[in-house]
């Protein structure tokens, strides 16, 4: 974000996350010596040292809702243009939509290893950056990950899943049962996770509570056993190897591979690399000091007692609609509440462990001390070998787990070059026509060129004429702190030929045609903004609150002309609804 006035200029730079080592080899701002500051101030403090002219202010906030106190009406009153390198598709609506709020022009950009592009957002010219998307992406089916998986991104996938329902979700679920009075009535309102959740609390604070570091070796030999031998043995007693299908095709055929059970051995690196990562992710949720001494693994191992594996009459879905129609007919079933307040008694009350905290491990890809990535990589091999998949390197799993698409240095600087372009013309106030969109694939080569989309247009007849506006980057504002809702109504009605059915902030109704007469009146009397503040906020007016925006569902009024407006050609004659957009008032704030 840039901001100017006659005799200064600043650049305002925010990113909320720190410097990975990964991030060393796509830019030119960050060193060794910086892995773990926070980017944007970092950043800021070495453009400057590289031109003394220049200022920088940087932030370690992320841009959204929570922040809008930090980047608030008047922080965009005095910003120029916004030029965002956002890794997710939330954040990229968000800002392009305070951009769209405060009419500010917003260049976008992205890079996809050998993959860039560019947006520019003009207001009234082009499209919102939200007017188009891109397809969502595309996820694994639950069946393939839970029983049938073929690829080595399917046997990661699952991986990750249970780290983080293992060493995350079940942590914090902890932590919020023993220090948030409202956890349990919060759950009535998740009733397809309520039993889940009660159960992973169960396991955490009774079943399998460690006192010491052998019994967490414990607990990670028993889930070898559960994962990589029951699990594979269940699947085939359900499905033997000779099933058929209906038609008489081969149950095992296509992607569906027969599973292997694995016997542990105590010689095997992997079965090892396993239970060494998961006995210390454990001990570290429980705060007990774990070791990668083999020795002490190896004394207890010997002694946990391994239940031996027996088949159980259990239901496993061979496709996702058994899967659905399994999960519709156990909700049917079962009593949720029953079942969860049998295991709600069977938990320790709260008090009873009154100061006590577990440790979540939140996923880190790149921190080598911690055994994510240990554990992640064997796990996910193991599961391969239970079906013959390929196994990956430790850096091929950190790139999948990790979501990582390689970033090249040559890329980045291109797109930033491409970005640079087209802000001087922003600068420079270039025709709309000498504006381009760009995306370039260095690999094949490929690059495009092509004008910002413009935008649409409605046209509404209003007391003053004719008014072209665009759902993108109009609104009707109002500047009177001190006008009741009856003046705003008697406003709206007159300047645009219409009858006010509803007005509404947020998803709170403020006026409607259907409230009784009683409420009506006393309403219109009352200042527009205390209303809004009495019956939508529930509070009283801030500095913040120096505009509220309302929506307007409006029909035409009897001198609406024929024939003109927002009538639509291909529109029924009868149909009476007007399309206004919203309004922007301001208050006495």
């Amino acid at each position: 974000m840039a901001s100017s006035t006659s005799t200064t200029s600043q650049i305002h730079i925010t990113d909320m996350d720190t410097i990975e080592k990964s991030n060393l080899n796509r830019q030119f701002l960050f060193r060794p010596k910086d892995v773990g500051q926070c980017k944007s101030t970092t950043a800021a403090l070495a453009a400057m040292a590289m031109n003394g002219s220049v200022r920088v202010k940087s932030y370690e906030d992320r841009v959204g809702a929570d922040t809008e106190s930090t980047f608030s009406d008047d922080f965009f009153a005095g910003v120029d243009g916004v030029v965002t390198a956002l890794d997710n598709v939330e954040a990229r609506l968000y800002v392009d939509q305070r951009c769209m709020y405060y009419r500010k022009p917003m260049i976008d950009s992205g890079t996809l290893g050998t993959k860039g592009n560019t947006q520019v957002v003009l207001p009234y010219q082009s499209e919102n950056w939200g007017a188009s998307r891109d397809p969502p992406e595309a996820s694994i089916p639950i069946c393939t990950l839970k029983n049938f998986p073929h690829k080595i991104e399917h046997t990661i996938q699952w991986a990750r899943d249970f780290f983080e329902g293992t060493f995350t979700q079940a942590a914090m679920d902890v932590n919020q049962y023993l220090t948030n009075d409202q956890f349990l009535v919060q759950l009535d309102s998740q009733q397809n996770t309520k039993i889940d959740t009660l159960e992973r609390l169960k396991a955490s604070l009774v079943d399998h509570m460690p006192k010491s570091f052998e019994e967490c070796i414990a607990w990670s030999r028993l889930n070898f056993e559960k994962l990589f031998l029951a699990t594979p043995c269940q699947l085939l007693h359900n499905f033997p190897k000779d099933q058929k299908t209906q038609s008489g095709q081969p149950f095992w055929s296509g992607h569906k591979r027969a599973p292997e059970a694995l016997r542990f051995d105590p010689n095997d690196e992997a079965h090892m690399a396993f239970i060494v990562a998961a006995s210390n992710l454990r001990a570290f949720n429980y705060g007990i000091t774990g070791t990668r001494d083999l020795t002490i693994f190896t004394n207890t191992l010997a002694t946990v007692q391994v239940p031996v594996w027996q088949a159980k009459q259990v239901k496993i879905a061979a496709n996702e609609e058994e899967a659905k129609k399994m999960e519709e007919e156990r909700a049917g079933s079962m009593d949720v509440d029953e079942v969860a307040n049998r295991l709600i008694g069977e938990l320790p009350l709260p008090g009873k462990l009154a100061g006590y905290k577990m440790h979540p491990a939140d996923f880190e890809k790149d921190d080598d001390s911690n055994f994510h990535m240990d554990f992640m990589t064997a796990c996910s091999n193991l599961r391969a070998r239970n079906y013959r998949i390929q196994e990956a390197n430790a850096h091929k799993t950190k790139q999948i787990a990790g979501k990582i698409i390689p970033a090249i240095a040559t890329t980045t600087a291109m797109a930033t070059g491409l970005v640079c372009m087209e802000l001087y013309k922003i600068v420079q106030n270039k025709k709309f026509e000498d504006f381009k969109n760009a995306y370039a694939n260095l690999a094949l080569p490929l690059f495009t060129f092509s004008e910002p989309a413009k935008v649409s247009k409605n046209t509404l007849l209003t007391k003053d004429g004719p008014w072209e506006w665009s759902e993108a980057w109009d609104r009707i504002d109002i500047n009177d702190p001190n006008m009741t809702l009856n003046e705003f109504l008697e406003h709206i009605e007159a300047q645009y030929h219409c009858e006010v059915q509803m007005l509404s902030q947020g998803v709170t109704i403020l006026h409607s045609f259907f409230f009784p007469p009683s409420k009506v009146n006393e309403r219109k009397a009352m200042k527009l903004e205390d209303v809004a503040a009495q019956f939508s906020l529930k509070r009283p007016l801030t500095p913040n609150d120096k505009y509220l925006v309302f929506e307007v569902c409006a029909c035409k009024a009897d001198d609406y002309p024929a024939g003109s407006g927002d009538d639509d050609e291909e529109e029924d004659e009868d149909d009476d609804d007007l399309n206004l957009p919203y309004v922007r008032f301001k208050t006495s704030m």
